[in-house]
C-alpha cells in the first residue's frame, strides 16, 4: 500500500523528537529558571512552511517548561517588516536571518545579541556558522544550510539514452548534456528540454562568485560573470532551456518545470527536496525516479567523489532580539543551541529540510519515501564546499541590487554581456563602493 508523504513525515518526525529529547542540545536544568517561560519566534508562511513549528515543538518536548509561540510574517516582505518591528519594539524574542544579504543591517544596527557562547559549543559540524561572525563575535547561528545541487530526472535521461551525471561534470559537460538531452528527447517524441534555469540572479551569479578563483563581490570587478552568462545565453539560443523572457512572461515556476517533467535537469537548492517529495505524494508533481548530483564545476580540480565540489548557498539563521526580557535569555540561547544542533537537525530532516548539521541526518532524510537511494545523491547532499551567496559586508545589499539589474539585462537580451558588466562596475563604483 502506498504510504502518504504526511504519514511518512509523521513517523520520522516522531523519531526525531524522541531523539531530540535525549540529545546533548537540551538545556540543562540549571541553565534556565524552573518556572514556565514563553518565547516568541518569527516565521513566515506558517501553513506551508513547517520548519518553525517543528523546531518549536521539538524544543518544548525536550524542555517542557518552555513554550515557543510563533509570530507570522509575510515571506516576500519579511526583512522590511522585521526591521520595522524591531524599530517599534514589537519584534519577537528570536527572529530568523533569512539569508546573509541583510545580516549586516541587523548586526550593525545593534539588533542582535552576541551569541558567541552558543556558537562556541556547536563545533565545526554546523555549516554556515562563520557567516555570522563579525570582529571575532558571533551574532546568530544557522539552523539550515541549503546548498545548490543538480536535480535530474532519471526517466528522461533513460528516454534520451544519455548517461546520468556521475559527479565529474564541468560546466561544459553540463551544457553538452543539456543540448544532447533536448535533441534526443525531441527525437523520441517528447517535449521536455535539457534543463531549466530559473529567473533568479543566483542561478548564474551564485555559482560564478563561489567557483571562480579570486572572485570577490566587493571588489567591484564583475568580469568573473562573463563565461557563466555566455554559457546561459548559448543554452537559450540552442533551445535547450526556456529563454528568460519566456520564463518571466509565462511566470514559469521551477517546481512545475521539474516536477511536471518539462526539464530533464535543474540546478536548485536542497530545500527543493521537501517540496518535490510532497508534490509527488499529492499528485502536484508527476511520479518519476530522480536523483541529485554535485553542481557542475569551474574545472576538473574539484570534480569526482574524492573531492569536495564547490557550490553556494546562504545559511538560514536565528538571532536574539536585544529587547528580550533578560529572564528569558538563557532559554533563548538554549533554543538556538537546540535548533542548530543535532536535535533540531533530526527534526528538520524528518520533514525533508536540510539542516545546518547535515552529518547527523543523512540517514534520516534518505529514509523518507520517495528519496533516491544511490550513493551519488547522498554524496551530493552531504559533501560540498558551500560558499555564501551574500558575503557579509556593508556593500553586499547595494551590489546585489545592481547585479540583479545586470542579470535581467543580459538574459533578456537588452544588453550584451560585456556592456552589461561594464555598466554594473560603473554603478558599483559610483553608487555603492565610493559612498
Amino acid at each position: 500500500m502506498k504510504r502518504s508523504f504526511s504519514a511518512t513525515l509523521g513517523v520520522v518526525a516522531a523519531l526525531a523528537l524522541t531523539l531530540a529529547g535525549c540529545g546533548d542540545d537540551a538545556a540543562t536544568p540549571e541553565a534556565m529558571p524552573s518556572g514556565p517561560i514563553t518565547l516568541s519566534l518569527a516565521g513566515w508562511s506558517l501553513s506551508t512552511t513547517p520548519e518553525f513549528k517543528t523546531l518549536a515543538d521539538g524544543f518544548h518536548a525536550a524542555n517542557p517548561n518552555v513554550t515557543v509561540e510563533l509570530k507570522e510574517y509575510d515571506a516576500t516582505n519579511y526583512d522590511t517588516q522585521m526591521i520595522a518591528d524591531l524599530a517599534a519594539k514589537k519584534a519577537p524574542d528570536i527572529y530568523v536571518q533569512k539569508n546573509l544579504k541583510n545580516f549586516y543591517t541587523y548586526q550593525s544596527g545593534k539588533q542582535l545579541v552576541d551569541v558567541s557562547d552558543v556558537a562556541g559549543k556547536l563545533g565545526d559540524k554546523v555549516g554556515g556558522l562563520s557567516g555570522y561572525k563579525v570582529d571575532g563575535k558571533t551574532y546568530a547561528v544557522p539552523y539550515r544550510q541549503d546548498s545548490w545541487v543538480l536535480f535530474y530526472n532519471r526517466a528522461l535521461f533513460d528516454k534520451a539514452g544519455v548517461k546520468y551525471p556521475d559527479g565529474s561534470w564541468t560546466w561544459d559537460d553540463y551544457a553538452a548534456a543539456s543540448k544532447q538531452l533536448t535533441t534526443a528527447i525531441k527525437g523520441a517524441g517528447g517535449n521536455a528540454l535539457g534543463d531549466y534555469e530559473h529567473v533568479w540572479q543566483s542561478t548564474v551569479q551564485g555559482f560564478a562568485l563561489a567557483q571562480t578563483p579570486g572572485a570577490k563581490l566587493e571588489s567591484g570587478d564583475f568580469s568573473y560573470l562573463k563565461p557563466y552568462y555566455t554559457r546561459a545565453l548559448d543554452l537559450q539560443t540552442a533551445g535547450a532551456q526556456p529563454t528568460y523572457g519566456t520564463a518571466t512572461t509565462n511566470k514559469l515556476t521551477y517546481q512545475a518545470q521539474f516536477g511536471k517533467q518539462s526539464a530533464a535537469m535543474m540546478l536548485m537548492g536542497t530545500w527543493y527536496i521537501a517540496t518535490l517529495l510532497k508534490q509527488q505524494s499529492t499528485g502536484d508533481a508527476d511520479t518519476f525516479q530522480w536523483g541529485m548530483a554535485p553542481a557542475p564545476q569551474f574545472d576538473k580540480s574539484t570534480t569526482g567523489t574524492s573531492s569536495k565540489p564547490i557550490t553556494f548557498g546562504d545559511p538560514t539563521g536565528l538571532g536574539i532580539n536585544p529587547a528580550i526580557d533578560k529572564q528569558k535569555m538563557a532559554a533563548a540561547k538554549a533554543f538556538l543551541a537546540y535548533a542548530a544542533g543535532e536535535g533540531g537537525a533530526k527534526g528538520l530532516a524528518g520533514i525533508g529540510i536540510t539542516p545546518a548539521d547535515t552529518a547527523a541526518v543523512t540517514g534520516v532524510l534518505f529514509a523518507l519515501k520517495g528519496m533516491p537511494t544511490d550513493d551519488l545523491s547522498k554524496f551530493a547532499f552531504s559533501t560540498h564546499d558551500t560558499r555564501p551567496e551574500n558575503p557579509v559586508s556593508k556593500y553586499t545589499a547595494g551590489l546585489q541590487n545592481i547585479l540583479n539589474d545586470t542579470h535581467s539585462a543580459v538574459l533578456s537580451g537588452s544588453k550584451p554581456v560585456d556592456a552589461a558588466i561594464t555598466a554594473a562596475q560603473d554603478r558599483a563604483k559610483n553608487e555603492v563602493l565610493n559612498k
